[in-house]
C-alpha cells in the first residue's frame, strides 16, 4: 500500500507576530517538497515525502534512527538529488548562491585544521568579500558582531582546533549569521552540547524566526521540538505526520513511527516498500507511471 495517498500536506498554520509577519514579507522563501524519494548507497532513505514549509516557519524535523531525516535535510540544502519528485524554492531561483544556509551533523567536521576563527565565520560573508578575500570593515563590524551574538567576543584570531565541541558550534553559528540567508537548514544542531550552549543557540535560531526567514532543523530530544519549535515533520523514512507541533508530537503518532521504521528492509531496491496487512486486506506498494 502507497500510505503517501491523499498526504499531500500543506504545512501554513502559525501563530506570527506582527514583527515577523513584516520581516516575512521580505524573506517570502517557501520550500515545497513534491514526491520526494532519495536513495542512500542504492537502497531505501526518504519515500515519497510530499508537502511545504511555509515562509517564516520554524520547524522540526524528527523521527527514529534511520528515518531519513539526514537525508532529506541535504536534498533540501541542495546537497543530494532526489532519484524521484522534485524540491522546490519558492521566492528564490533553485540555482541562487547564498540562499541556503546549512550546517551539517558537528561529528561530521573536522576542526583540526590550521584556520582562526576569523576565518571560519568569514566563509559566511564570502559573496561579499569576493574572490580574493579582502574583508573591508563593514564586513569586520558584522564579523565582530556575529561572534558578540554567540557569545565569543574577541574570539577572532583564536585557532578552530583549540576550541571546544560547544565553542565550534557557536562559531559555526556565527557563519551562518554572516551568511544572512532566508533559509536555514541545521543537521542535529545541540548533539553534544552542554545546556548553556544550548539555550544560547536556541536564542539565535529564534531570533531568525521573528526575522521572517524559514528554518528546519534535525531534533531529537522532544522538550526542546514542544517548547520551541511550533511545527513538527515526524517520518520514518515515509512521512507520518507534518503540522502544528501540539498535534504531532504524541504518544501515537511517535508509535506510528516507530512500527514504520521496524517494516524496511535496509538491502531493499531503492523504491521499495513492503507489503502491508491493514484491516486483512493485503496492500502493495505500487508505480504506475515512474521509470525505476
Amino acid at each position: 500500500m502507497n500510505i503517501m495517498t491523499n498526504m499531500t500536506i500543506d504545512v501554513t498554520t502559525q501563530t506570527t507576530s506582527a514583527t515577523a509577519i513584516e520581516a516575512i514579507s521580505k524573506n517570502a522563501v517557501s520550500i515545497e517538497l513534491q514526491d520526494v524519494t532519495l536513495a542512500y548507497r542504492g537502497h531505501p532513505a526518504v519515500h515519497h515525502v510530499s508537502g511545504v514549509f511555509a515562509p517564516g516557519s520554524l520547524t522540526a524535523l524528527i523521527g527514529p534512527n534511520g528515518a531519513g531525516k539526514s537525508t532529506l535535510l541535504r536534498a533540501m540544502a541542495r546537497q543530494a538529488r532526489p532519484n524521484q519528485g522534485h524540491v522546490i524554492y519558492n521566492g528564490i531561483a533553485s540555482n541562487q548562491p547564498g540562499t541556503i544556509a546549512y550546517l551539517p551533523q558537528i561529528a561530521g567536521l573536522n576542526p583540526d585544521f590550521a584556520l582562526r576563527v576569523i576565518d571560519v565565520v568569514a566563509m559566511g560573508a564570502w559573496q561579499a568579500i569576493g574572490a580574493m578575500g579582502a574583508m573591508n570593515t563593514a564586513v569586520i563590524e558584522k564579523l565582530q558582531a556575529a561572534l558578540q551574538q554567540v557569545g565569543l567576543a574577541n574570539f577572532e584570531s583564536r585557532m578552530v582546533d583549540e576550541l571546544s565541541v560547544g565553542q565550534l558550534q557557536r562559531v559555526l553559528f556565527a557563519r551562518l549569521i554572516m551568511q544572512d540567508a532566508p533559509v536555514i537548514l541545521l543537521d542535529e544542531p545541540f548533539n553534544a552540547l552542554d545546556a548553556t550552549t544550548v539555550r544560547d543557540l536556541l536564542k539565535i535560531i529564534h531570533t531568525w524566526h521573528h526575522q521572517g526567514r524559514l528554518v528546519v532543523a534535525v531534533l531529537h530530544d522532544m522538550n526542546t521540538v514542544k517548547q520551541h519549535f511550533p511545527q513538527t515533520l515526524l517520518m520514518a523514512r515515509e512521512l507520518i505526520a507534518w503540522g502544528p507541533t501540539s498535534a504531532v508530537v504524541n504518544n501515537q503518532k511517535l508509535g506510528e513511527a516507530e512500527q514504520a521504521s521496524l517494516v524496511w528492509q535496509d538491502a531493499a531496491p531503492w523504491c521499495y516498500q513492503p507489503e502491508q496487512n491493514v484491516g486483512g486486506i493485503v496492500h502493495k506498494h505500487e508505480h504506475s507511471h515512474h521509470a525505476h
